[in-house]
């Protein structure tokens, strides 16, 4: 588990690089949080509850999922698909670390930075110019980190497991615009997944979307607390379980197909 760790560590420190895009990043989330909550908080801006959110909490939705932009992974597939295309993932293999469990350290590590220059100032934002309701005890933020990592972790693994359908597909770009329309939606991104009509919501809570980003804000915010909140952070350790054993089996079969220029 040390290589894994330091692997983190590297893809913390790679990305510690590139602070103008992440000030970048910060400057778009501030503008369509901005947008987000004056369209959003119309909903309740009479102090009535829809679906349970008040202002305040649908406040907390909006900068919570704003910060979260930056180190979840909804929009590109890893550097792992890109290796896979060329065949530079050959090489990886002969490497004494697991391929998957590689690619997945690198890209949390990179995920987990954002949020120092990204996600919290993201959050600070829209306490100073909209506010929002927050817990005032502790435990809903140590829930919540652990929420946010697995949340984190399990966003990079899916993007991981599709990416490997390169194994088997010349392009996958075509998979890849369908899971960011598939993931915006239901990870929670655009609205709550809470305010779906019944079927759709039942859609979404049947696929690990909703744990990537709707499940760490609901904890985080304290919307849901206790056993219920320990039930979604259950929720998220298993969907994250069923995709890195669903990503080891892909590699696996990969590796037997994967074919390089040349021989």
């Amino acid at each position: 588990m040390r290589v894994y760790a330091r692997i983190l560590a590297a893809g913390f420190r790679t990305q510690s690089r590139y602070l103008p895009a992440a000030f970048a990043g910060l400057l778009a989330n501030a503008t369509f949080g901005l947008l987000k909550s004056g369209i959003l908080l119309t909903l309740v801006g009479d102090g009535a509850a829809i679906g349970g959110y008040t202002a305040g909490t649908m406040a907390a939705y909006v900068w919570l999922s704003q910060g979260l932009l930056g180190s979840v992974n909804i929009w590109s597939l890893p550097l792992s698909a890109q290796r896979i295309k060329s065949g530079d993932i050959a090489v990886d293999f002969l490497r004494p670390a697991d391929v998957q469990l590689a690619s997945i350290a690198d890209d949390v590590g990179r995920g987990l930075f954002a949020l120092i220059p990204r996600g919290l100032p993201s959050v600070g934002v829209g306490v100073l110019l909209v506010g929002m309701a927050m817990p005032s005890e502790a435990l809903p933020y140590v829930l919540g980190a652990v929420s946010l990592v697995l949340g984190i972790t399990l966003s990079h693994t899916l993007t991981y497991l599709l990416g490997t359908a390169g194994f088997w597909l010349v392009e996958v770009r075509g998979l890849q615009g369908l899971y960011m329309g598939v993931a915006g939606l239901l990870t929670g991104l655009i609205t709550p997944v809470w305010l779906f009509p019944d079927w759709l919501r039942m859609i979404a809570v049947a696929t690990p979307f909703p744990a990537v980003m709707m499940y760490p804000i609901d904890v985080l915010s304290g919307r849901t607390t206790g056993l219920d909140a320990l039930a979604l952070i259950g929720a998220q350790a298993g969907w994250l379980a069923l995709a890195l054993a669903a990503g080891a089996v892909t590699t696996r079969l990969g590796r037997r197909k994967l074919e390089v220029q040349g021989g």
